[in-house]
């Protein structure tokens, strides 16, 4: 199988950073293809422009859309690593959905609507919040992302939506020791939703 690890958090040695290396890492040792995707690093311009909205005119896509959908295009698992900013994803995460995942690539035009084309893939998602775990569960904020973003990414693109771990309170100042539990818990994750694949014979 292949992964992409899109990563949306602007200092390189955030605990997200860290998790989405875990993840890269625990998969890459079951024989997985990783494909990271570092929002922040790529400078990915998340505005979408008129012209790529689609209208009377097909859509016109620049190239760096084109560029990564052509980098997806063979991609069996999209796992999303990002912190949460005011109870949602970061803009920069939302304008990558916006531009790459839109017509032509996440769906196609149907009849009365559309279609989904990413159906038999799947989505993944580590999240990390400065607010507690308790806080997010009884206020029902993590619920609300997970069915305003999680469910209807999966729902309009057609993929399957395996698992969303959360870690709440994760504030500046962390032990090492509850780095290390958060990343236990990544790898756990990986080696609970994907089999190892036999090495390739050369």
């Amino acid at each position: 199988m292949k992964h992409a690890v899109v990563v949306a958090h602007p200092a390189h040695t955030s605990l997200n950073a860290a998790i989405a290396q875990t993840y890269r890492q625990t998969v890459e040792a079951l024989g997985h293809d990783v494909l990271v995707r570092d929002l922040y690093r790529m400078r990915f311009d998340p505005r979408l422009r008129a012209s790529e909205i689609p209208g009377p005119h097909p859509p016109r896509f620049r190239p760096d859309v084109l560029r990564e959908r052509a980098m997806l295009a063979d991609v069996d698992v999209f796992a999303f690593v990002y912190p949460l900013w005011f109870n949602a994803a970061p803009a920069i995460l939302k304008g990558y959905v916006d531009r790459v995942f839109g017509m032509g690539f996440g769906f196609v035009p149907g009849f009365g609507g559309t279609h989904p084309a990413l159906t038999g893939r799947k989505l993944v998602s580590f999240t990390t919040s400065g607010a507690p775990d308790f806080w997010m569960r009884d206020t029902g904020a993590l619920h609300d992302l997970t069915r305003l973003f999680d469910a209807h990414l999966g729902g309009t693109c057609g993929l399957d939506v395996v698992d969303h771990t959360h870690f709440g309170g994760m504030v500046s100042g962390l032990t090492q020791e509850a780095v290390d539990e958060v990343l236990a818990k990544v790898r756990t994750s990986a080696k609970a939703h994907f089999r190892a694949h036999p090495p390739r014979v050369a």
